[in-house]
């Protein structure tokens, strides 16, 4: 019998999310990458899109990746993605994202973000799993998170 080692590559190598100064208000990463590595990563990530006129793309190449980005109100998200993944899905998911939070948090803020990091983190593990698309469905994405909810109240 043969054993084979399949390769599965990380299409989602980061996900973002800061605000209008720059600040990392949210990171994780799917691909490994030193921890002193990160700050200068995220700077120039940061660079990258937060200084590109309104006019312009959300999509952008860098580095041996793409960058796609969006801004909600104060808050980018900015997520790295391999080249061969589809830029719109992943503008898309990000949305999906936002929307799931503004349901949890009820117009979900910057705020909501810094004081309830464990609780965004949920979110995003179920939505994101190793880099990839796991779930889209809001009430599934927040079933795990409600029913913690239940238990602290009880």
């Amino acid at each position: 019998m043969w054993c084979t080692k399949i390769q599965v590559s990380v299409m989602i190598k980061f996900w973002l999310m800061v605000n209008k100064q720059g600040q990392t208000r949210l990171s994780k990463y799917y691909k490994h990458v030193d921890i002193g590595k990160r700050a200068a990563l995220e700077a120039d990530v940061v660079k990258a899109c937060l200084f590109r006129s309104k006019d312009e793309c959300s999509f952008v190449e860098y580095k041996d990746y793409k960058l796609v980005y969006r801004q909600y109100a104060a808050l980018f998200i900015i997520v790295g993605i391999t080249d061969n993944e589809n830029e719109l899905s992943v503008y898309e998911l990000m949305h999906n994202f936002v929307e799931v939070l503004d349901k949890y948090f009820s117009r979900v803020s910057e705020l909501d973000i810094m004081f309830n990091l464990d609780k965004v983190h949920i979110i995003l593990d179920e939505m994101i799993l190793n880099g990839h698309v796991a779930e889209t469905n809001k009430n599934r994405i927040l079933a795990p998170l409600q029913a913690l909810d239940k238990m602290v109240e009880s």
